[in-house]
This record gives C-alpha cells, structure tokens and sequence, in this order.
C-alpha cells in the first residue's frame, strides 16, 4: 500500500483523470506527487522518459496520460491516436520497471473490447472478436498497454496491474464539439440551445445506442482503491453496473440544463458501438463501488462548467 510520504508520479495529471486521481491522492493526505506536464516532460520521448525515471526515483505510477477524443478525432487522426498512446505507454511502463518502481496502475478504456462482445462486458472478452472501427487505433493502443504491463510481470516479476473505466465525465472534461465524448458534448449543445432559444436539439445517430458513464472522482477512486489492495495479473474493469441510451442521456442532461425543446436524431450520422456496458463484479467483489449516480453527477458538473469560457455564446 502507498503510504503518506510515498513518492508518487502521476502521468497526464492534468487531464480529467489524471487530474481526478491527484485531487483523490491529496484529499488522503498524500503530498509527495510528482507532476510534469506535457511541455515539461514528453512522453513520447524515450530518453526524456528514463532522464526523468532516473532522477526522480517514484515508486508509484499512475498511467493516465493519453491522447483521447470522440467518435471524430479517433477517426479522423488515426495515426496520431494508436502511435502517440503507443509511444507514451511503452516509455512509462519499460522506464518502470528499469528503476524498480514499487507498483504501476495503467488506466485505458472501455473501448478496447470487441465490437458485438456480449454483454455486460467482461474481462476475459478481450481479443475475442472486431474491434469497432472508428476507435480502432486507440483501442489497439491500449490493448498493447494491457498486454505490455502483463509481460513485464510475467517476464520480470514487476507489480504492475491495469484497470479499464467506462465511458468519463466530470471536471476537466473535453467539451470541444469536434473532439469531445458524447456527454459533454451533449452538454454543451444543450446549454447553447438553452441560452439562445433554439427549438430543437440535433444528436449524432439513432438514439438507441446503450452506453454507461461514471463520473471521474468515481474513477480516481477506484484507481486509488485498486493501487493499494489490488495484486493480480488480470486487468479490472471499473464501472458503475448500468446503463441508459443515448436518447435517455439527452434527456437527462436536458433536464440538468432546463431546456425544453425538441431532440432531432441525424441518423446519417454513426452510431458506434451498439452498446458498451461493464461487468465491474471482480470490482465490486473486492469491496469497492460507485458513489455518484448519472443524474446528479449531470448536475453537478454542470453546475461547474455552465460559466466557463468552453460554455460562452459568442457571434
């Protein structure tokens, strides 16, 4: 277990889940984190890797530095996506184990399962069919981070476990139309419709889709959770055990936001995966579960944002 004076490195601490886990590691008393940022420290940088490694000496590591994005940007940067998350994982995991840290936790995605795996998804699914196409690059990604952080355990006997959340939103969130994730997307849009008085709503796809969300404090503290109980080979799922359509998603952040217009489906647009739900029971079995449900994690978070430059109406 990390313990208070526990030297502590978080990769990508100032994206959402990066910067979730380091609001969670401070709130138990943890101080002594190392933080770079991408300028100071390049992932994709092998040499600068192990220069920082060698100096700085952590003994704990959370990987949750990635390049991440919607439907749009895995598509549209295909090669950005699987070589920049392939570059910044290998460092990180090879650099750990050549300077003996204690523990690595490596966080990737949901995404990384099957295209039509059976549902809820669970851990032994991997690799076990198609993956979906238009997140294929990144997913690859983090199946290689999955399987790298396994053959150093089983290679050089290295403590490195992996967790793999479900679909993210909170602080720190992506709420750029052409590069965010559906729910702050939808977020967003709302918000705009709201404040200008527009009748209807336009949503990618057909609105059947099924997806789940977990708000990320809930996350941070499962990877917390998971870094001070958690042993194993396999890789965890983390999750909340629910789900809800994409239609029933806009309906609630509708209600967050108070707008009372319409929602129209543009069908010509892609749907994506047709449902991604989580079996987090190995989770849960080990004592841990969600604490914040949809409805008001929604409202909170917007609450948070609905002031910030992202939510500004401009022109």
């Amino acid at each position: 277990m990390m313990k208070q004076d526990s030297k502590i490195f978080v990769a990508g601490h100032r994206g959402m889940v990066g910067s979730a886990i380091v609001r969670k590691l401070r709130a138990l008393g943890h101080e002594n984190l190392v933080l770079k940022t991408s300028s100071e420290l390049d992932l994709r940088n092998q040499q600068a890797v192990q220069d920082f490694f060698a100096e700085e000496k952590p003994e704990f590591v959370f990987m949750a530095a990635a390049k991440v994005g919607g439907i749009v940007a895995n598509n549209t940067y295909r090669a950005d996506f699987l070589y920049q998350n392939l570059m910044m994982e290998s460092n990180v995991v090879h650099a750990a184990y050549e300077h003996k840290v204690e523990k690595m936790l490596f966080l990737g995605s949901s995404c990384i399962y099957p295209k039509l795996a059976p549902q809820p998804l669970k851990e032994e699914y991997l690799l076990e069919g198609y993956l979906e196409y238009t997140n294929e690059p990144y997913a690859i990604a983090k199946i290689a981070g999955i399987k790298l952080s396994e053959a150093y355990r089983d290679q050089y006997g290295c403590n490195f476990i992996s967790a793999m959340p479900t679909n993210l939103y909170g602080p720190n969130d992506n709420y750029d139309l052409k590069n965010s994730h559906v729910l702050p997307a939808l977020l967003r849009k709302f918000h705009h419709a709201k404040v200008t008085g527009q009748a209807e709503v336009e949503i990618w796809g057909t609105g059947t889709p099924r997806r789940e969300f977990m708000h990320v404090d809930d996350v941070a503290d499962a990877s917390v959770f998971l870094m001070n109980n958690y042993n194993d080979k396999l890789f965890v799922n983390v999750g909340t055990g629910s789900d809800v359509t994409i239609r029933e998603l806009a309906e609630t952040i509708a209600r967050a936001v108070g707008f009372e217009g319409d929602l129209r489906f543009d069908t010509s647009k892609p749907d994506g995966t047709p449902r991604k739900l989580m079996d987090s029971s190995r989770l849960h079995s080990l004592g841990w579960k969600h604490q914040i449900d949809l409805d008001e994690g929604i409202r909170s978070v917007y609450a948070e944002v609905k002031d910030s430059e992202w939510f500004e109406i401009t022109g």
